[in-house]
């Protein structure tokens, strides 16, 4: 089962991307998805070193490859998001 503070991470982040409400407004070129990208790095990250893999890939659609890939390309955008606040999404493991 999927824990709650994961289910949570996913729906405030789905929240914030669909909202027509962002930090950095989707009409400055390339800043203005910058955030949305982060954002989703964070959660992506957050939810593959939170989550029990076996359970991620029960319902990731595609192989575990590109869900290694996927995990990679999130690594390297969420380092340039501090610490601290990566902790405050997930909290102490």
């Amino acid at each position: 089962m999927l824990p709650r503070t994961a289910k949570i991470a996913l729906g405030a982040a789905a929240l914030y991307l669909l909202s027509p409400v962002d930090l950095i407004p989707d009409l400055i070129p390339f800043l203005g998805y910058a955030d949305d990208v982060l954002l989703a790095a964070i959660v992506v990250d957050g939810i593959l070193n939170y989550v029990d893999r076996a359970l991620v890939l029960k319902y990731w659609p595609g192989s575990a490859e590109s869900l290694d890939r996927v995990a990679r390309a999130a690594r390297v955008l969420a380092a340039w998001v501090p610490r601290r606040l990566k902790a405050r999404v997930f909290g102490p493991r």
